[in-house]
């Protein structure tokens, strides 16, 4: 039988899409939450896959620390990243390819994920990121390929389009 948790955060952020086509070509934000999922089969002597509170440290402390107030901009971004660096005080992360929520959850499952769950041996199945309350994203391991191009992609799509 298979078990499965999840985990809510909630985080403030603003980003942009770059070479978006609409209005989400300009800084905005959003009240995000992210739905962290943990699919196992085994528990432990309590009865736990992982308690909750290990859950929330891991991921919350990495968004409270990166991404929670933060702007969130795309690399090849060139012209948003030196207007938020002439604001101070700023914070921003950088990613490789638009923060759109399909990539921030692909972003936390991929690369955040394996990261603050080192060392145990929990590994989460699925990321939702909801960017508003009627839109969502999901990333799960099954269909990670299947969600978004590889970077490289991405990176040549753009720039033959710019």
């Amino acid at each position: 039988m298979s078990l499965t948790i999840m985990k809510r955060i909630r985080f403030c952020a603003g980003h942009r899409l770059y070479q978006h086509e609409s209005k989400c070509a300009f800084f905005h934000g959003h009240n995000y939450i992210a739905d962290v999922y943990v699919t196992g089969e085994e528990v432990d002597r309590v009865g736990r896959l992982i308690d909750f509170s290990l859950l929330k440290k891991a991921f919350k402390g990495w968004i409270d620390d990166n991404w929670d107030h933060a702007f969130l901009l795309n690399e090849a971004d060139e012209n948003a990243i030196a207007a938020i660096k002439m604001v101070e005080p700023t914070k921003y992360y950088i990613l490789p390819y638009n923060p759109t929520a399909e990539n921030m959850a692909r972003y936390l499952l991929e690369t955040v994920a394996p990261e603050v769950m080192a060392g145990t041996d929990i590994e989460v199945s699925r990321v939702v990121i909801w960017e508003t309350e009627d839109s969502f994203a999901e990333a799960r391991k099954d269909q990670i390929t299947q969600v978004l191009p590889n970077y490289r992609e991405q990176k040549e799509y753009l720039e033959t389009e710019v």
